[in-house]
């Protein structure tokens, strides 16, 4: 506190002792005033004291700089003598000027009018008052997780910090997304589309971003309806996918394609077969070439490759009697271009055995010498 001159009158300490009193705790000016002065100027520093008070959580947060007390502004007057002290009046309202801005006032006798800082904490607190008078909180919501400056109007609240509503954007394609929907990948933001198009995974058809269901075969993603035959495009029923050079296919394609075929008709060996003659064969398809007469007990034979029953196997020889159509497996008689049972060679007439080798033929059948003249002179 700064102390008045010794020659000081013990009316002027009897003044001093009534405005210590009058100011509850503020400091103010030790200039003796008239009476009718001193209200105006205790009046004014109580204002500013509640305004600063009000204020000063919004401040500390800001980082404003420059702004001081009240009382020190009071107190750098206290050297005024006591006789001129009425005409110092004005000087003591000076706080109270602007009833929207007393902060200016204040840093007056300390801070010179053209220093920038001055002038935007006076520009900041003006606003601030304004904004308080018109019923709207101008304390701060928090620190922007972007710009790390303070948050006073609408806040977004997202990934454990606060944004300011035009900070918050996806992470690729820098669209605000303060009222839609996004997606956290490795602490960062991004829209639906962009996470969609950068982190899900592809179709192994279409190549496209799988966003709902999903089919994983052949160490690919698919869509459902994309998981289908590669040949008839059908998508697969309970049997299954067959695969082939990393294809798929339905049960009735792979096979078609590339399953064994039967030796006897051609067609894909599905389920059961025989094994013969170095070849595959359906069950119903391995029968005798000639009459398709199943083989009994599982015995054929084989001639040119295909099976055959035995009269068969033997006519397709050559080595089939001609007259009782069973194969000759001992003597035999040829004659004519075809083979004969030596007791089945007869005369086609009195049915007489051939048995000398002497006979006559006409129209393809054998006849006995006196038959044939008998019958043909």
């Amino acid at each position: 506190m700064s102390q008045f001159p010794s020659s000081k009158s013990p009316a002027a300490d009897k003044d001093k002792e009534r405005l210590d009193d009058s100011t509850d705790g503020t400091s103010l000016s030790r200039s003796t005033a008239s009476p009718s002065a001193k209200p105006t100027a205790t009046s004014a520093t109580l204002e500013l004291d509640k305004l600063m008070a009000s204020l000063s959580d919004f401040r500390v947060q800001s980082n404003l700089p420059g702004v001081s007390a009240p009382t020190t502004a009071a107190t750098t007057t206290t050297m005024v003598p006591p006789a001129p002290a009425p005409a110092q009046v004005p000087s003591a309202q000076q706080p109270v000027v602007s009833s929207v801005c007393p902060g200016p006032t204040a840093m007056s006798p300390q801070m010179s009018p053209g220093q920038p800082s001055g002038n935007l904490d006076s520009m900041l607190v003006m606003l601030e008052s304004d904004l308080s008078r018109q019923g709207i909180s101008t304390t701060a919501k928090g620190l922007c997780a972007s710009c790390q400056k303070p948050i006073a109007g609408q806040v977004v609240t997202a990934l454990g910090s606060t944004w300011h509503p035009e900070h918050f954007v996806c992470t690729y394609c820098q669209k605000e997304m303060g009222g839609s929907n996004f997606f956290e990948k490795d602490g960062a933001p991004y829209c639906e589309r962009d996470y969609f198009q950068l982190f899900s995974p592809r179709c192994g058809f279409c190549n496209e971003p799988i966003l709902d269901k999903m089919v994983t075969a052949l160490d690919k993603n698919w869509h459902p309806e994309h998981f289908c035959c590669v040949k008839c495009r059908r998508p697969f029923g309970e049997e299954g996918f067959h695969e082939k050079d990393g294809k798929q296919y339905c049960r009735q394609d792979f096979y078609e394609l590339f399953s064994t075929r039967c030796q006897g008709c051609s067609q894909a060996i599905l389920e059961n077969y025989i094994s013969a003659l170095n070849a595959l064969w359906h069950p119903e398809c391995f029968v005798c070439r000639e009459c398709y007469t199943p083989f009994m007990n599982g015995s054929f034979f084989e001639h040119g490759g295909r099976p055959f029953c035995e009269i068969h196997y033997h006519k397709q020889r050559g080595s089939l009697c001609s007259g009782c159509e069973k194969p000759i497996t001992g003597r035999c008689i040829t004659a004519m271009g075809r083979k004969f049972h030596p007791e089945h060679f007869v005369c086609a007439f009195c049915l007489k055995q051939l048995n000398k080798g002497t006979f006559k033929e006409q129209n393809e059948k054998p006849y006995c010498h006196p038959c044939f003249i008998k019958l043909f002179g």
